[in-house]
């Protein structure tokens, strides 16, 4: 997940000469963004996936201990309660994230819980 640069301070003027909104990024392309994995399956459930690179200190898991490196990241939805779970990418084993289950409610904030978990995790610059 990127950052966005924006040069010049809110609020500033811009050079003479210069357009109003010069000096400062333009907006993202809405079609350019990754978007996570989405899957559904019968009863309600449903998932998304992303791949992260945790930092220094990795991710937690409840039956493996502490997983650091490439991963992939799955949330999922069933029965009122969203889990989350992480593998190495490309390997078949999942394990749960330690922490990482919750009640919720209404299956539409399944994206937001997502975007949050992966906001959180994936710091692949430490």
């Amino acid at each position: 997940m990127g950052e966005q640069a924006v040069t010049g301070e809110a609020g500033a003027k811009p050079a003479p000469g210069q357009p109003p909104d010069a000096g400062t990024a333009p907006e993202p392309d809405a079609g350019t963004a990754p978007q996570p994995e989405a899957s559904t399956a019968g009863g309600g459930a449903a998932s998304r996936t992303a791949d992260i690179v945790p930092g220094p200190g990795g991710v937690m898991t409840d039956e493996v201990g502490v997983v650091t490196g490439e991963l992939t990241l799955r949330t999922e939805y069933a029965d009122g309660q969203v889990t989350l779970r992480v593998q190495y990418r490309e390997a078949d084993e999942w394990y749960a994230v330690t922490g990482g289950r919750a009640p919720l409610a209404d299956p539409a904030g399944l994206d937001a819980v997502h975007t949050i978990a992966v906001g959180l995790l994936d710091r692949p610059e430490g």
